[in-house]
Order: structure tokens, then sequence, then C-alpha cells
């Protein structure tokens, strides 16, 4: 019987090896082009492959966790007209496999059209329902992305049509749980020191490694290469937010805003895109050219916003982030952080920034002294928002207050520079009107 080898391809960045985190398909399964069959980690972005061709899953050549070279054969297929002829029947624990009564459609490769209009004779995996043993409905990608958030799908409300749950719920649930996270002070372990996930070694379980690949191995290559190769100075200022606080409070209750979230970090955003305008070197980078070093200025701003998520750092940017609106920011960074949370982010989305924020923040940290991103001069960290003593006007009253941080190029940009920056981002975030021109 004659098969076809689908070999890791180089999704289109460069790509020299990836994991194989998990396999979409069984051997016996039917497929269509297209299908989802896996999914493999880069070292920048879970990306899904398509299958190549359509027919029936023979051998699953590489196991899930095991990280493949590119070229390396990772699945082999059968031809639909060769399971025909062979009277071979589909996996019978498949669901989705009934009978079908479709005809022709023989083996086809992406992009070369079916010849004679044939059908699959499954429904795409990526369309079906799946449904647990305590009945939860809830297709794939949503199954993924509450396995990432941690959150058990018996536990959240489904909206969705038929009881279906949707990607919305289990992003509400998330939040919501976050909220208390920190309610319960767990207990001591009985082990002395732990790392996860786990790989036992052969030391009885007294200590566990972690390898290190993915987004953790590109992270940690970039922030060695930044911290030793650019000179880092950090500065920093405690503010006043209390009128960021209030136009936050204004325009979460605007009309305008009904269908987008705002948080102080747009307001934040807004502030790094004015003061790069008025210190622009703050927004420009070092490079080491063969004709010499030198200092490339950008008149433009693609903001990157540090994103923890369930795969690690990841520092998408918003391109030519200048250009927008109040508005078109907020949903700019509605999608970013949304993409991140599903582990969707891609490369392209990843390339390019000129300047970061971090909002540390979210974690109850009030300052911090961040790690430049390469190929960048600046990144600044903002603070926990909280309310402090603080002297107005000769009287001490309660008010919002967070400290701005920055770390600096000192390559690029001097002293009077990187204070004049923070100071201009603090006096936004003090009275945010300075940002009608």
């Amino acid at each position: 019987m004659t098969t076809e080898t689908f070999s890791l391809p180089d999704v289109g960045e460069g790509l020299t090896e990836a994991e194989l985190v998990a396999w979409k398909v069984a051997p016996g399964d039917a497929v269509a082009i297209n299908d989802v069959i896996c999914e493999i980690e880069t070292a920048k972005s879970l990306v899904e492959l398509p299958s190549p061709h359509s027919g029936v899953v023979g051998e699953l050549l590489v196991a899930e966790g095991v990280t493949v070279e590119v070229g390396s054969p990772i699945i082999t297929f059968v031809s639909d007209a060769e399971v025909a002829d062979a009277g071979i029947a589909p996996n019978p624990t498949d669901p989705a496999a009934p009978p079908s009564t479709d005809e022709g459609g023989g083996s086809v490769l992406v992009g070369y059209g079916t010849g004679g209009g044939a059908t699959s004779r499954r429904r795409k995996p990526a369309e079906r329902q799946v449904r647990s043993s305590v009945g939860v409905i809830a297709k794939p990608p949503i199954r993924k992305l509450a396995r990432d958030l941690k959150v058990e799908l018996t536990e959240v409300a489904a909206t969705g049509a038929d009881g279906e749950v949707t990607r919305e719920d289990v992003l509400k649930h998330a939040e919501q749980a976050s909220v208390f996270r920190n309610i319960q002070t767990p207990e001591w372990g009985a082990v002395r020191e732990e790392k996860l996930p786990v790989r036992p070694q052969a030391d009885e379980g007294r200590s566990e490694s972690i390898p290190v690949k993915g987004v953790r191995k590109a992270t940690s290559s970039a922030m060695v290469q930044s911290a030793y190769s650019a000179p880092h100075v950090t500065v920093w200022k405690e503010i006043d937010a209390t009128r960021t606080m209030e136009l936050v409070k204004r325009l979460k209750a605007s009309p305008d805003y009904a269908d987008i979230r705002v948080s102080p970090l747009l307001i934040m955003a807004r502030a790094v895109i004015w003061a790069a305008r008025r210190t622009p070197m703050v927004n420009a980078a070092w490079v080491d050219a063969d004709s010499g070093a030198e200092i490339v200025v950008r008149h433009y701003v693609n903001l990157g916003i540090a994103a923890a998520t369930p795969r690690g750092l990841l520092v998408p940017n918003i391109k030519d982030a200048q250009d927008l609106s109040m508005k078109d920011l907020a949903r700019a960074l509605n999608r970013l952080t949304l993409t991140a949370r599903e582990g969707k982010t891609s490369p392209a989305d990843q390339q390019g920034g000129t300047i970061t924020i971090t909002n540390i923040g979210v974690f109850g940290m009030d300052a911090g002294t961040p790690i430049i991103n390469p190929g960048e001069a600046g990144i600044v960290a903002m603070g926990t928002i909280a309310q402090k003593p603080w002297v107005v006007d000769g009287e001490v009253r309660p008010r919002w207050v967070t400290t701005v941080a920055g770390s600096f190029d000192h390559r690029v940009i001097d002293g009077d520079g990187m204070s004049r920056f923070i100071a201009d981002v603090a006096s936004i975030l003090e009275e945010p009107a300075l940002l009608v021109d």
C-alpha cells in the first residue's frame, strides 16, 4: 500500500526546529486537506500545522513533547482511494466518523485542488463539538484555552448556543478567579526543592529539571544578549495618578467604550508615545554595522507590551501606534492581550518593536529595573496603583499613587534625556488632559 510521508516544514520564520506539542489526529483518522493535524511550538509561536493530503492517517512518527528538526518525517498518510480499495475502515473510536456516500477524491497536495470536487468523509476536527463525561460542550480551541488558563470547564457558566462554552466564557471565568488567587496561603511542600513541569531523575524525586526550549529558550537568550551588550541605566519617579484613575472611570462609563476593556495601561501607552515624540532617542536603537556603530532614530512607534502568558514571556507590539486614536489604541491593546492569552501571537507581531512597556503592577509590584528588549533603547515599567497619603496644597490626602521606572541603553541616550522622558510620562499620568493638543 502506498503511503505519503509529511515532514516538518519551515513555517516561514527561518525555523530550524520545533517541539511537537500535541497531535490532533490519531492513526485511522480520516482527514481532509487543511485539517489541523498537530500543534508545534517554535521559539516564539504556537503554530497549527494543516494536513497537506486528504486520506487516512497512517502512523504518527514523533511523540508529543519531542523537539524535531525541520525536514524530519512526522506523520504518514494513506490516500482515500487506497483505503477504499483495501477496505480499511476509519478509526471506530472517533465519534465523527460515520460512513460516507461521497465518491472520488484521492490524495491531493495543498494548493493543487481536488480535480473532482472531492469532499471530506468527516467534518473538520476544528469544527467538532467535544462533549466530556460530565456533559460540557466546547470546541477543541476553547478546551486548549481553558487548559492554558487553568480553568476547569465544569465550573464555567456557558452562554453559547445549546449550552456551549465560548471563548468569552472561559476568559471571564479566568479573570474572576484571578481576583481571589492570593486569598489562601498554601502549605509548605514535603520536598525541599521542586521545579515544574516534572521530569524525574535517578535520585528518587528529590529534584527535577526543566528542559530549556521554545519560548523560554528564546527569552533567556534575548535577555542575556541585552543585559551583557547594552549598558543599562534605570531611573524612576513616584507620581500621583489620581486623575488617570478618574479618566479611566469615565471612559469605562462612556457608551463609546462599551465594547472595549479600558485600564490605566491605555493612558500609560498614550503617555509613552507622547513622551517618545518629545525625546526621540528613547525610541532609537544602537546598531553595530560593518562600517562602524550607528544609532538609528525611528520616527514612528511600534509599541511593545510585555505579556506574561501561559507559554512564557512574549513582547508583541502595536505597529505605528503613534497614528492611533485613544479608542483605536484601546482596541489594539485588547486584541494584543487576547491573542497572547490564547497563545496565538505570531512572530511578525513580536518583531520590529521600538520601545516597550511592562506592567509589573498587575503582580502587585511597586517598581523594578526591567531589561531592555533587544533592538530597542528603552523599556518602561508601570508599578501597582494604590491609595497612599499624599500632600496636596499643604494637606495630606488619600491619592492614587504609582511608580514609573525606565531602563535605557546608555550608549544611545544620556541621563538628561532619560530623566526628561520619565518626567514627561509622569506628567501625563498626573494630568491626562495634556494629551489634548
